[in-house]
């Protein structure tokens, strides 16, 4: 028997630290809730699209590819940075309440509740989002951001098994209405897995109003080109919100009871505003207004600041109570300060303030869990907080944890774009002959009279969906955001504080194990609560779910890395290094590319 002289020890070489690498470009970089849509938004920034003309093309995509829980006639929040600037801006990107909304409707007719279909429409707001956003920050067309989308559109994109999934759980709501069934239902059953899904209808709707932002465009040059540009997005948006769109709408809610009329939709704009901001160790991280949960982001941050988070030990017993006891500190805020501005006084300053925080984090003991839903801060007062909890029946309505997806996007100017569009398409019709849901983001307001998110007319519901940047001078710009209705801020804490505090790349970041609290009102109807309730995925030490137990969490395991626990989605440009990292989430259909 021969031997030989080297034999090479097979067992050597790294392994990978996730499952996926961390991707890296030094040109651009996206990434987004599916891999189709990431392809899109890549093909604009390769053929000389900003961060602004990706971010809004893979976020139309994503209604398409998505629209189970993405629909092109519901919300789209949306951070940009400005490279040039340095300044980062809010696109709202949220609908409120028809004018005709009355409180009483939902007391006296249906018992306090918000029923499922157009009652809960407020006005569609992605569209303006979408066109404000190239408007103000972007360089190309609708029709040219557009293209792709109306392409899976009218062609067709195999049928995935998340969405084939949410589609055959949710056959029986989708056939309440016929004009849903006839797009999700076709042949009468719920597409399965492997199966061509066209929607020609909503190919037509985007095409129309590429076409009429065609029409308007002249063959101009230079500055004249721009004004070119601007007037044919402003014939886009009016095919949408005043043209054969808007009559389709205004049509069907008139037929089945809805309140959204001809001058609700004319009159409706996005507001663009500031990002608020919070300095986390010199870190600055932003989210849009308090009509949304993105603030709460922020005061988890503040009230952990002050902690050496790092001994506690990644995801050790007291590391996940620590962080559990802040988010439920930073949603009671939620439950009780939040609120559309324009309607609500919120007190802004104090709570994302500093000192405020400390005072939050004063209220945390180590070895204890807290009450399932602490009291709000007195800012200067505080309503008691009612927790309904949750029964099967309330859960059978709908699972809040789906829906939304997320786009990230760094161009080659260091321009960034961040955006969390959303709103399924199984609690709310289909407008015949669109393929559009108008927005059924009303089931996040409470028909509750004093509430600060109570229903009524020209107010905004309190929105999940929220995007977010983070800023380091002269190290890094990063958008980041997730799907996942209340466990957004939750996997967002989670997915920073490993990049900030435990120093893991963007990939390594995202796959980490995650866990949720959902001891707090829902906010979503019907409002409901699981007091105590903590969810932690068994990759987890089994110790540690023991250990929080003893401390009184009520402890739950999702099995392996569960797509409940969001789809977390970054682009990370190191301004040292000029390279762009992508990462993005196992857990759902979610994929980077960059160049």
């Amino acid at each position: 028997m021969s031997t030989t002289p080297y034999a090479p020890d097979l067992t050597a070489g790294s392994a990978p630290t996730s499952m996926r690498p961390a991707l890296a470009g030094l040109n651009h970089m996206i990434s987004a809730g599916h891999y189709l849509a990431t392809q899109v938004g890549m093909d604009i920034l390769q053929a000389g699209g900003n961060a602004v003309d990706a971010g809004v093309a893979a976020g139309i995509a994503l209604g398409v590819v998505q629209s189970d829980i993405v629909n092109f006639g519901g919300v789209a929040p949306i951070l940009v940075y400005q490279a040039q600037t340095g300044k980062v801006w809010s696109i709202s990107g949220l609908g409120y309440w028809p004018k005709a909304t009355r409180l009483e409707t939902f007391l006296e007719k249906h018992g306090g509740t918000i029923p499922a279909g157009v009652l809960r429409t407020v006005i569609p707001a992605a569209p303006d989002a979408w066109i404000t956003a190239l408007e103000r920050f972007g360089t190309m067309s609708f029709g040219e951001v557009a293209a792709g989308a109306i392409r899976l559109a009218r062609e067709g994109f195999v049928m995935y098994p998340l969405m084939a999934e949410v589609l055959a759980e949710n056959a029986r709501n989708y056939a309440r209405w016929p004009s849903s069934a006839a797009v999700y239902l076709p042949g009468g059953k719920p597409p399965a897995a492997g199966d061509i899904f066209r929607q020609t209808d909503l190919a037509a709707s985007i095409q129309y109003m590429a076409d009429e932002e065609r029409a308007q465009q002249g063959s101009r040059q230079g500055a004249q080109q721009n004004d070119s540009r601007l007037a044919g997005l402003a014939a886009a948006r009016r095919a949408f919100y005043q043209g054969d769109i808007a009559a389709a709408i205004v049509k069907y809610h008139k037929e089945e009871g809805g309140l959204v009329t001809h001058e609700d939709l004319r009159d409706f704009s996005v507001e663009v505003d500031p990002a608020l901001a919070t300095d986390f160790r010199g870190t600055r991280v932003h989210s849009c207004g308090f009509w949304c949960q993105g603030p709460s982001l922020l005061q988890m941050l503040n009230i952990l600041e002050p902690r050496d988070l790092h001994a506690l030990g990644h995801n050790s017993a007291p590391y996940v109570h620590l962080l559990t006891e802040a988010i439920k500190l930073a949603f009671a805020d939620r439950e009780v300060h939040y609120g559309d501005p324009r309607h609500t006084s919120v007190p802004q300053d104090a709570l994302l303030s500093k000192e405020y925080a400390r005072a939050r984090l004063a209220m945390i003991d180590p070895h204890r869990a807290g009450p399932d839903m602490p009291a709000a801060g007195q800012l200067p007062f505080a309503r008691a907080i009612d927790l309904r909890q949750a029964g099967p029946d309330d859960m059978a309505r709908t699972d809040p944890r789906l829906d939304t997806s997320y786009v990230a996007v760094v161009d080659k100017h260091g321009n960034a774009f961040s955006a969390t569009p959303s709103d399924g398409s199984y609690n709310i019709p289909v407008i015949p002959g669109t393929g559009i849901c108008a927005s059924g983001r009303g089931s996040q307001s409470w028909a509750e009279a004093g509430h600060p998110c109570a229903v009524g007319p020209g107010r905004r519901p309190r929105l999940t969906p929220n995007p977010s940047l983070a800023i380091r001078p002269g190290q890094y710009v990063m958008p980041f955001g997730t799907p996942g209705g209340d466990v957004q801020c939750q996997a967002m804490l989670q997915t920073f504080l490993n990049m900030e505090v435990f120093g893991m790349d963007v990939q390594q970041a995202i796959e980490a194990p995650r866990f949720a609290t959902f001891s707090f009102p829902s906010s979503f109807e019907p409002h409901n609560a699981m007091p105590g309730r903590l969810m932690i995925e068994n990759l987890v030490d089994p110790a540690v779910g023991d250990a929080l137990t003893a401390m009184g969490h009520t402890v739950k395991w999702w099995q392996d890395r569960s797509w409940r626990a969001g789809a977390m989605c970054a682009v990370r440009h190191d301004l040292t290094t000029g390279v762009r990292w992508g990462g993005a989430d196992p857990r759902r259909p979610a994929y980077a590319a960059g160049w």
